[in-house]
Order: structure tokens, then C-alpha cells, then sequence
């Protein structure tokens, strides 16, 4: 189960009832971390409280933006940012959580439509790369300022600020022990969102910053399916699990799919987008993967709560996700895969 932002009993029933077992939280409002970093104390607490329930915490995703933003940017206080951000791993491995997510997305996920009717009426995202003179619909979602930038970034300028930080935070990561998984661009267009270029954009971009990370155990990917489906459909997919399957650098994967590749796609159910979901997992498997796996933007169905990015209980247990995760359940159970 993934995707969690505040675990509350409301989502713990929830797992229980679905039969998981593992949980990987998301910026999870559980863990404030108020002085820019997240302490052992509350990550102590937080992985207590998950075993209390009957959950393994498999890993976390991204840090709250506010203190990471100026890593992404190359900005003025970006060197305090990596020394909380070195905090982080450090206190997570002294509590027992030894992978974490991150993005180099300044101005975040983009789409330009949050309620296009899908499959019988359910309601998806969209995006198309000729409609994002309105700006981005998610604006209103997460921190809005960081879709407003007061000086344009290049690409260039892109990788220099990943590479800053992946020479400040792997040698750390690798010391303790954390993983470091990246996350892909998505939107994955080679064009500027919001001000800033976007550069991890194709399985070639990706293999670039496996260099860029000097082949550190400390470091892999998020192999999010849906973003890998919009640079290329199934044939895109199939080579960065060829690539970084067989290196056991993909740390863990969101399974979703679109319908259609950039500059315009529509977000869908699992089985009716760019790739055979049972294909993937078996080359998943074939490739040596034996990480998790995480539903991942699911459709909102008739009757569900909220909306795409509404953080509440009612919204995250949701039929929606109880579809996409009953979905791989079945695919797993039937190609015996997995426990």
C-alpha cells in the first residue's frame, strides 16, 4: 500500500481488510519534520506504531517539498537543505527504514485536465503538452508557489543540481545503508514546466543518471510504470526493466498505465493502457525484481470520495484503489509470483 500521507485506523482497516501486509508512506503528515529534517524519535514512532498494526514499513517517498524545493532549484540554502536532508537518512536507518523515494521536480507532477471521463464514466487525469499555456491543474494541489519560478532553470542546469546532490548524499546513504530511488519526470517532456526543464524524460535520461550516480549501491530507481508508459508505451517499459532489472537497481515500482504516449495521454485502469500489466510482471520477475509494488493514481469510480490528491481517509480508501490493488493481488496469485 503506498501512497499513504497520514496513516490513520481508518487506513489500517483498510490494509487489513485487503490483505496487506507492507506499507510505504508518502510525505506522510505523521512525520512533521518541523526543523527540516525528520527525526529518529518520530520515525521510531511511526515504524512502531505500523508493527503495532500488522505493517511492515517498506520504505518512504519524498520529504515535504518545502524542504527539499531548494535542492531541485540550485537555490540560495540548498547546502542546509542537504545537511537535513543527510539527517534524514542517517535517523532513518538508526529506526530501521532503509529506503527512500525522491523527485527532482520543481514544479512538480503536471496535468492539464483533473476530471476527464474514462472507462464507464470513472474520472482520470490527462495531460497535453498544447494546453499548458492554463498553467497546471494540480496548482491548487501541494505547494503552489513552486509553479512559479523567478528565474527559468535549463536542463543543463538540471543535472548540475542533481549531480550536487548525489555527491553530497549518497557517500552518507551508503555509509548507513539507505537506498535513494528516483523518481522519473512527469510529465516526461523535453520542454520547460512552469519555468523549469524536466530531464529525466526517457529510458536513455534514466540510464544517464545511473552514471551520474557512479553505479553507487546507494542508488536506483522508482520505476513508476505510468511516467516510463507516457515517454514510450510498452516498447520504453520493456527497456528500462532490461536495463535496470538484471543491476538490481530498481528499488521498487508504482503499477499504472495511460493511454497514450507524450505530448498527450490520459491516465486509465489497469489492463486497457499502453502495455500488458501480466507482461510486465513476469519481466519484472524474469529481471530479478523482489521489491514491492504500489498502486499508483488510481481512477476515482462512482461512489468514491474526494478528489485526485485529497489526502483524507475517505478519500484514500477509495474503490478505485481497492480495484488496482485486488488487480495485482489476482496477477500475482495467478503467475506465481510473489508471496
Amino acid at each position: 500500500m503506498g501512497h499513504v500521507e497520514r496513516l490513520d485506523e481508518t487506513v489500517i482497516a483498510f490494509a487489513r481488510q485487503l490483505g496487506i501486509r507492507g506499507v510505504q508512506l508518502h510525505a506522510p503528515a505523521d512525520l512533521p519534520g518541523e526543523q527540516g529534517y525528520w527525526s529518529t524519535a518520530e520515525l521510531r514512532a511511526l515504524q512502531e506504531r505500523c508493527q503495532a498494526a500488522g505493517l511492515a514499513v517498506d520504505g518512504l517517498e519524498n520529504v515535504p517539498p518545502v524542504n527539499f524545493t531548494k535542492i531541485q532549484r540550485g537555490e540560495s540554502g540548498r547546502d542546509e537543505q542537504i545537511e537535513n536532508y543527510q539527517t534524514t537518512i542517517r535517523n532513518m536507518a538508526d529506526a530501521g527504514i532503509f529506503l527512500l523515494g525522491y523527485n527532482f521536480l520543481p514544479t512538480y507532477v503536471w496535468r492539464t485536465d483533473m476530471a476527464v471521463a474514462g472507462r464507464g464514466g470513472a474520472t482520470v487525469t490527462a495531460f497535453d503538452l498544447s494546453q499548458t499555456g492554463g498553467g497546471n491543474a494540480l496548482a491548487g494541489y501541494k505547494l503552489t508557489p513552486r509553479d512559479a519560478l523567478a528565474e527559468p532553470i535549463s536542463a543543463e542546469q538540471m543535472w548540475q543540481n542533481h549531480q550536487y546532490f548525489l555527491n553530497a548524499v549518497l557517500p552518507v546513504a551508503e555509509q548507513v545503508g539507505v537506498r535513494l530511488a528516483l523518481h522519473p519526470d512527469d510529465p516526461p517532456v523535453d520542454v520547460a514546466l512552469g519555468g523549469a526543464a524536466r530531464i529525466f524524460t526517457s529510458p536513455q535520461s534514466l540510464v544517464r543518471a545511473y552514471q551520474a550516480a557512479g553505479e553507487s549501491p546507494a542508488w536506483g530507481i522508482d520505476l513508476c510504470l505510468g511516467t516510463v508508459s507516457e515517454m514510450g508505451g510498452e516498447q520504453a517499459v520493456n527497456d528500462v526493466i532490461d536495463f535496470f532489472g538484471p543491476r538490481g537497481r530498481i528499488c521498487y515500482v508504482h503499477f499504472r498505465d495511460v493511454q497514450g504516449v507524450v505530448p498527450s495521454f490520459r491516465e486509465c485502469f489497469l489492463g486497457e493502457g499502453n502495455y500488458d500489466p501480466a507482461a510486465v510482471l513476469r519481466r519484472l520477475a524474469g529481471s530479478g525484481f523482489d521489491g514491492f509494488l504500489i498502486d499508483d493514481h488510481v481512477p476515482a469510480l462512482v461512489g468514491d470520495a474526494g478528489t485526485w490528491g485529497d489526502t483524507s481517509s475517505a478519500a484514500y480508501c477509495s474503490r478505485g484503489r481497492s480495484y488496482a490493488i485486488g488487480y495485482l493481488q489476482g496477477m500475482l496469485r495467478a503467475l506465481g509470483i510473489g508471496e
